[in-house]
């Protein structure tokens, strides 16, 4: 008796499933086209950020015999200062004749100021606070200037803010921020010319 071969039947074959290849590819481009629109959107916030980036520096000019000593905008668009602090031997200071008190110059009481606490300077615009019409008087505040130290908080259009400190020895002195500080009671009024007679009301 003859024994019957025995019939191997065929595994199935796999279906592939291209409806879920294709989502998955789908999922993966637009993924991919995230990522892309994303690292556009910084490049285009790096680039504008860099068109309005404001970078203030303090001066000290001599035009014709006259003395100023101010602030200057060096950066790429206008600086929006939104506080300022002044020291003496790092003792906060209210007002110019305050510090000049402090540096034993009364006499200067009366010297030109100008606002520099809530103004706009400009990209390139220079702006004098303490201006020194009589020669005589610049070697005195030029030798008593190391002792004053400024904090002059500003930001730029798009709300990106720095601290300046140019008369910190150490680290860097422009040190960006998340915003700048409230107005506190060491505020600085440059905006208010003291002399002798004057008193500010607060």
């Amino acid at each position: 008796m003859s024994e019957t071969p025995e019939v191997t039947t065929p595994a199935p074959k796999r279906r592939v499933e291209w409806n879920a290849v294709a989502a998955v590819i789908a999922a993966l481009i637009g993924l991919l086209a995230l990522v892309v629109s994303s690292y556009t959107a910084l490049l285009q916030r790096e680039q504008v950020r860099a068109e309005v980036w404001p970078y203030l520096q303090t001066v000290v000019m001599i035009d014709q015999g006259v003395l100023s000593v101010g602030v200057e905008n060096k950066g790429a668009g206008p600086a929006l200062v939104r506080g300022l602090r002044v020291y003496v031997d790092e003792q906060p200071q209210r007002t110019w004749a305050d510090v000049f008190d402090a540096l034993g110059l009364s006499d200067l009481r009366d010297t030109r100021a100008s606002t520099l606490n809530g103004v706009v300077i400009a990209r390139g615009e220079s702006l004098q606070q303490v201006t020194l019409d009589n020669p005589a008087d610049f070697p005195r505040l030029l030798g008593q200037y190391s002792r004053v130290r400024m904090a002059i908080c500003y930001c730029s259009t798009l709300g990106d803010c720095w601290l300046m400190e140019p008369g910190r020895r150490t680290g860097q002195p422009h040190t960006e921020v998340d915003a700048c500080p409230a107005p506190g009671p060491d505020e600085f009024l440059d905006n208010v010319l003291m002399r002798p007679e004057t008193s500010v009301n607060q």
